[in-house]
This record gives structure tokens, sequence and C-alpha cells, in this order.
């Protein structure tokens, strides 16, 4: 397949009069049919490019478009990934559906997400037919609602429950690696895992997400003399929706995350001391049984006992630890290690198959947290950033993390093969500039071609930008008394339908306690990110409820659709810096500086203004959408740096209110 008739085949199909125009509603864009052109480049070259397209652009459709036709003639799986599983299920039910009746080919297309995700018809049975030893009265009620959602579900993952299941009892009945099997599970209809695995298997296009893009890989591999062709199949060929996350997902993948919590979860699998359940109880392995009772206050202990040598420091939920050794950790790493052997022993005893693989897939994880933990404590792994985090709503757990400080050569590698092509974009990819060279040199890939394509929107009519001039700092008294202030007005302003963007979230808490008269006053439904209602049923209740106010932190920056009258406004309350003493942060800043850089122009204020272009590309998602951008920061208007914010953004009026 040459390279100028395959542009010029994608080209005409995204023509005003090509095979797009017969699908109802089509919208002739530009900027779609020169991103298909500049995918369509790549896959028959054979070579990478990153593009950046605004929102409207339609990005889906084109890549989708060239990456069927690719696929399906040359015999070469396309593996597409995405940041959500939104955006997974939106390719599968909303995008695919199209392409297969637009293009005159036939082709197999399959979502995969992670095992924990489906529900294992072989565990469910197993857990069933030991409720007695395993579960209480009110668990096996959550059982028999899991099993009989199992017979109506279309693909037996947690996205088509409705109300979500109890997680630890979801843990004992999901796919794991190794207890569900094609050997043993292959058969079962009930099995959603093996059944979505099959289907991926035999797909030409392979929708996945980035975090099982890089579970699948094994990890980043370290060999630089790995040089096949393809990524998890011979000859396939990937393209990255949403790919300024990348860095971020690969760096919490390769890393260490030792979480109290779930070592603690998987200690009560085997036995609970308050409810006197496990698979050790299940077998009448009274030594088992003691063992688990004696490590647990162990663990708890081990991770009191770091919590209180980070005490001293500020009071932050995330504390760096700069040197190893910081407690001892013979106590959990011992119990773990005599728990383990009699997990051995016991397996090895058990006639039972699936108890055995039960039991020897806990042993496997018990040891994967013993030597990840030793690693943490000893810092065996150099050019890396080690801290601990509380966690919990009360923050009552404690997590130890651990990243590389520096991903962009193992990136570089990893996703820039030769003769495998790699397709990345996203609507947020540059800093402002004319080049994505922030963008390169995070990922290790500085001669990556590059494009930005603009928004078809007219930023122009249907959006202003509204800047306060007068906003004291966060550190004054008389702050949050001006934040409530503004946000009043402004959310008058639009009748409520706003989403209120906080960069802390003890500021967001204190705001919601503090208007939260005003809104019950208004009528206006509001919606607190942390409170009852999880993130996907909170923007849920905003589209549905009228003039419904949403106050949220990190994770409704970005990946948040709402089109329409629904949201009018997005209220930013702070510039998103990251928090200079957040260790990973803190780590990146220090090599920056070690190598004779400015931290804050190489690495603070490109960060920031990604996530601002993020959170701003929340209000228009549609031609007809119109709404207000809000910036409750004067470091916009004072600081030389504020210049750059707003060239990084949408042009269009903006008002300085005194």
């Amino acid at each position: 397949m040459g390279i100028v008739p395959f542009r010029e085949e994608v080209g005409a199909i995204f023509s005003e009069k090509g095979l797009l125009s017969q699908v109802e509603g089509f919208e002739y864009r530009r900027e779609q049919q020169e991103m298909a052109l500049h995918v369509a480049q790549a896959l028959a070259s054979g070579t990478h490019v990153a593009i950046e397209a605004g929102t409207g652009v339609g990005k889906s459709l084109a890549y989708l478009v060239p990456a069927v036709l690719h696929s399906t003639r040359e015999r070469r799986r396309a593996l597409l990934s995405t940041h959500t599983i939104n955006l997974q299920e939106q390719l599968i039910y909303k995008d695919i559906p199209l392409v297969q009746k637009l293009l005159p080919v036939e082709f197999s297309a399959a979502i995969l997400k992670g095992r924990q995700n489906y529900c294992c018809g072989t565990r469910l049975e197993r857990a069933f037919a030991n409720a007695k030893g395993l579960f209480t009265g009110a668990e096996v009620k959550e059982l028999e609602r899991i099993r009989k959602w199992t017979r109506t579900t279309k693909d037996g993952s947690l996205s088509d429950f409705g109300q979500q299941p109890d997680p630890a009892i979801w843990a004992q009945v999901c796919s794991e690696r190794h207890v569900c099997i094609q050997k043993i599970c292959g058969k079962n209809p009930y099995c959603f895992y093996q059944n979505a695995r099959r289907r991926a298997l035999s797909a030409d296009i392979l929708i996945l997400n980035h975090t099982l893009f890089f579970t699948l890989l094994g990890g980043i591999d370290e060999d630089e003399e790995d040089n096949l062709e393809g990524y998890l199949f011979p000859g396939d060929f990937a393209i990255f929706d949403e790919a300024h996350t990348i860095e971020s997902v690969a760096g919490r993948h390769v890393g260490i995350d030792i979480s109290q919590y779930a070592l603690r979860t998987n200690l009560h699998r085997l036995y609970h001391s308050r409810s006197k359940k496990g698979l050790f109880q299940l077998l009448r392995h009274a030594s088992g049984v003691q063992e688990v009772s004696d490590l647990l206050p162990k663990v708890d202990a081990f991770f009191d006992a770091i919590a209180a040598q980070c005490s001293s420091q500020r009071g932050d939920r995330e504390f760096r630890i700069r040197s190893p050794g910081i407690v001892a950790p013979e106590p959990i790493a011992d119990g773990l290690s005599r728990l383990c052997g009699i997990l051995t022993t016991a397996a090895s005893n058990c006639e039972d198959s699936l108890i055995k693989l039960e039991l020897q897939d806990t042993c496997r994880r018990l040891k994967q947290h013993r030597a990840a933990l030793l690693d943490f404590i000893h810092q065996n792994l150099p050019d890396y950033v080690y801290w601990v985090e509380r966690t919990g709503k009360r923050e009552s757990f404690s997590t130890l993390s651990a990243v590389p400080v520096d991903l962009s050569a193992a990136l570089g590698r990893l996703l820039f093969r030769a003769n495998t092509p790699c397709v990345l974009t996203s609507a947020t990819l540059s800093v402002g500039g004319a080049e994505l060279d922030y963008f390169r040199q995070r990922l290790g890939a500085i001669r990556l071609s590059t494009h930005q394509i603009g928004s078809p929107f007219d930023y122009e009519r249907q959006m202003k930008i509204f800047l306060v001039r007068k906003m004291p700092d966060p550190r004054d008294a008389d702050y949050e008394a001006a934040l409530e202030k503004w946000i009043a007005h402004f959310t008058e302003k639009s009748g409520g339908r706003a989403f209120v963007l906080f960069t802390a979230y003890q500021t967001l808490e204190a705001l919601a306690k503090r208007m939260e008269p005003f809104f019950k006053k208004k009528g206006w439904p509001l919606l607190v990110q942390g409170g009852a209602l999880p993130r996907l049923k909170m923007i849920h209740e905003f589209k549905r409820g009228p003039s419904a106010v949403l106050f949220g932190t990190d994770s409704f920056w970005s990946g948040v659709d709402v089109a329409g009258e629904a949201l009018s406004n997005v209220i930013i309350t702070r510039l998103p810096f990251a928090s200079p003493h957040h260790p990973l942060t803190e780590a990146k800043l220090e090599a920056i500086e070690a190598t004779g850089g400015d931290p804050f122009r190489n690495y603070s204020l490109p960060e920031a203004i990604l996530k601002l272009r993020q959170g701003v590309g929340r209000l228009i998602r549609t031609k007809t959408d119109q709404g207000m951008i809000v910036l409750l920061d004067s470091r916009i208007l004072t600081k030389p740096y504020g210049r750059t914010f707003l060239a990084a953004l949408p042009k269009c009026p903006v008002e300085i209110i005194a």
C-alpha cells in the first residue's frame, strides 16, 4: 500500500462528498480531514506522529478510519489505547459501529479492560459453594445479587453494574491472573474475562486503556536489545488517544505501590478475626489462622511507625523519604515469609483445585508485597523518588510509593520502535508554543513528527473569559471569603450550571460548607466531590439536574464531557500549579536544577498550562455550546507568566473585573 495513494484515499473519505457525507448529520470539517491525513501518512510509512487536535475536530473517526483500512489490508492488528474506560466504551459502542457501516471492508473489533473489571463465573460459583466458611450472611446476599446480575449483564464488567458491588466481595469473584485461567474458565459462559479475552485475540481492532496497555507489556522493558516489531502482538501498531496522560500512567505502573489497606485485605482473604471467615477457616487450618492473627497487628504497627516518623514534617498528606531504613522491616517481612511458607504447604496438600489456585495466588501477592516493601525500605531502586501518603477518607491508612524521577528514556524505547507505527493524539499536548517540544521531551522522542490542528469552534462567539484583579493571596485570612463572594457572583450570572474547579481538597471542603446555604436558597443542587456520590454518578446528576453546581478537584479537570446548557460556566479557583512540596514534583524540580535547567520554566509552568487548558476545555464541547470561563487568581494579571497562560487559551473576549 503506497503512502500517497493511501493518503489520497483517506482524504477522499473525509471530503465534502466522501463516504462520511453519507452519515446523518455529517458536517465537513477541514480539521478532521487534516488529522486523518497525518494518521494515514504515519501508518503507511511505518513512522510515529503526535497530533494535537482541538476540541470538536472529531479525533476518534480521524484515527479510526485509517487504522481500520491499514489493519485489514496489511493484516496488522490495531491497538487503540485511551485513558478512560468511558472512552473505550464510546469507541466500541458508538464509533466502531459507524465505521463498520461506512467502510466497504469487513473487520472485527473488541474491547478489553483490566481483569478486575470482569466477573469470573468460576470464582463466583466457588464462592457460593464455600460461602459458609468465607462469608457472613450479609455478604452472601451481596453474592446473590452479583449472581443475579450475571444472568442479565451484557459484558459482565463493572461498567454494566447499576449499583456497584461491595469491593471486598467483588475482589472474591472478579477475574485474577493466576486463578481465572483459560484451562479452567474457558468453557464457562459466565466467565466474562475469558469471553472478552477470546474476542480480543481474534479482533482486528483491539480497544484498551493506558493502564492495561502497560500491564500487558509487563512493565517498561529496560533491555535496549528488545527491538521486536509490535507491542503486544507481532506486527501490531498503536494509537494513543488522551496521550497527555501516558507519562503519569506509566509512572504509576512501573513504580512501587504498597497499600496498607490492600495488604490487610489480602490477609483478611485468608482469615478475618472479626467475622471468623476466610480460606484458612474454610480449611480448618489452625496454624494459618494463628499466623494471620499475629501478623495483622504487626502490619498496622509497621505502617503506624512509618507514619510516626513522618509526623514531624509538614501537615501534607505526602511525606518524602530521602534515606533508606526509615523503620525496621523485619517483623512484617519475616511474618510474610512464614505465612507464604504455610500457604505453599497448604496449597500442596489441598485437593480442591480451585481453592488450591486461590491459596497460590494469595501467596504470590504476599510475596510481591514483601519484595516491594523491602525495595522501598532499603531504597533499592536507583533514580526513584520514595514517599509515604496518608489515604482513606480519614487518612487512617498509609501507602508507600516510589516511581522513577524521569521516564523519558524508557518511554522513548518502549513507544517508538522501528517499523511499528505509533500515533499519539490529544486536545492538549502543547503549552502555548508553535511546537510540541515539551511533550516530545517528556516522552523521550525529540525527533517525533508533530502537528497542531485547531478547533473548528468559534470561541470568539461561544466563550468569554472573566478575570478578577483583586483576589487575595490564598494564605490571607480573607481568601475563602473572597472565593465565596465571586463564586456566588458568577454562578448567579450563569444561573448555576457551573463546574467550580479547585486545586486543593481542603479549600473545596471549606467552600462547600460555607456556600451550602446559598445554593440551597437558590434551589440549585450542589454536588461535592468526596461526598456520598462517586464521580460518574456526580456527572450523571449534574447533567440531569437543572442549574446544578459541581465542586471538583483533580479528576474533574479533564475527561469530563458535558455538552449543552447544563454546563455554561467553568470557575477555576486557582492556577493549577502542582505543589512544589509533593515528593514527585520536588524530585523532578531538583533533577532539572541539578542539570542547570530552570525548574519553574522547564516543568512547573508547562505542567500548569497543560492542566489549565484541560480545565478550560470542559466548557465548549459542541458548536452550539456557549458559556464563560472565570479565573479567580490575580497572578494571571500581576505576574509576567500570566500572559503565557492567557496565550495558551482559545482566543475569545476577556473582561477584567477590578
